[in-house]
């Protein structure tokens, strides 16, 4: 400090700390040339800030918001400790400390690396969480004595980390005894933030601080596993397959009455849909008839599709199955006057008079008349 310091500490006799905004300071030490303040000083303590006394590295004294005077009246603590009782009148060595006692917001917690946690539906899992928390500083003294020591200018990141950690620490605890499965956790965020902020205070209050608020944002699954969660719900929407065919039905539908050019090959596409779809529904429902009545056990071999021979370019074919009667159609090499024949049946009939085939056709207009 040079010549120039120290003249003005010997006539400025007002001690106060206005924050710079940029930056994130909890503690700030006054600086004065050999740490020298004249009796009768005024001190000017802002909203959201205090101010602490150390003498000999003794906290001798902290004040709260408002104008003091720095005499043996308002500092008794201090005034003992330096024995103004005997009336000194010449300045005194004393370093005075700013504490910013406003709130803190938006501070980032999260977990650095996946944590692992048992859950009562899908077992060991690993998890991810993150939120946002606020805090303050609510006893300046203790604050001072477990963090700042002797550090002249104490910011704010000097602190977080520590506050993190404790954090992540105590909400993984609150989320293993809590007991939630993992599904249901969106649904309870509030309530484990409340217990989180009950468990992390008394860690807090040892430095001086106190939690404000907490907030869980969000806790996520790894990839994968939220990747087969998604395949688990898709398997439950397809689960019934008969509502599955009518909205694949309803669908295709749609498209054709917005594509009037291809109503032709959508129709068909649409029947063999339709037919096989059909096809898949009885199977099942067949298979599942069989289980119940033999009550378990090895499920029965699959119902035989109808196979079917065909008069192709005049000249006998097959038996195909249905999917390739089906592109047999849509190709136009069967049409609906084409001779068709399964077993079981007398004789030859024309493919649009036989049920299973007729949806095939889709809507596809007859012939002109001549």
């Amino acid at each position: 400090m040079g010549l120039l310091d120290r003249l003005r500490g010997e006539f400025i006799d007002i001690i106060e700390w206005t924050e710079p905004s940029q930056n994130e300071i909890l503690a700030y030490r006054f600086p004065r040339h050999n740490n020298e303040i004249k009796n009768g000083a005024k001190l000017i303590v802002r909203e959201g800030q205090a101010a602490a006394f150390v003498k000999e590295g003794q906290l001798a004294d902290v004040k709260l918001p408002g104008m003091y005077t720095l005499d043996t009246n308002n500092m008794p603590i201090l005034s003992t400790i330096l024995g103004w009782k005997y009336g000194f009148e010449s300045p005194f060595k004393c370093e005075v400390y700013f504490i910013s006692t406003k709130q803190w917001t938006d501070q980032k917690w999260g977990t650095s690396n996946p944590i692992m946690v048992r859950d009562p539906e899908f077992g060991p899992v690993r998890m991810r969480a993150f939120g946002n928390y606020a805090f303050k500083i609510t006893e300046p003294g203790t604050f001072l004595k477990e963090l700042v020591a002797t550090d002249p200018s104490f910011e704010a990141y000097e602190v977080t980390n520590q506050l993190r950690n404790t954090i992540v620490s105590r909400l993984i605890d609150t989320i293993g005894s809590a007991k939630i499965p993992m599904l249901d956790l969106a649904g309870n965020y509030e309530k484990l933030g409340k217990v989180a902020m009950e468990k992390i205070a008394p860690e807090l209050k040892k430095m001086g601080i106190a939690l404000t608020q907490f907030y869980v944002e969000n806790i996520s699954l790894p990839p994968e596993v939220e990747a087969a969660l998604d395949k688990r719900s898709e398997m439950g929407v397809l689960g019934n397959l008969d509502q599955y065919t009518k909205f694949q039905t309803a669908e295709a539908i749609r498209d054709a009455a917005n594509n009037p050019n291809g109503g032709a090959g959508i129709g068909v596409g649409l029947g063999a849909g339709v037919a096989i779809g059909q096809q898949v529904v009885n199977a099942v429902t067949q298979a599942n008839a069989n289980a119940a009545q033999t009550g378990g056990g090895m499920p029965p071999p699959l119902p035989a599709t109808a196979r079917f021979h065909l008069v192709v370019n005049g000249a006998a074919a097959g038996p195909y199955e249905m999917t390739i009667v089906a592109q047999k159609i849509q190709t136009g090499e069967v049409k609906r006057s084409s001779l068709v024949w399964k077993a079981g049946t007398p004789n030859w009939v024309a493919a649009d008079t036989v049920p299973e085939l007729l949806a095939l056709f889709g809507e596809m207009p007859p012939p002109l008349p001549k």
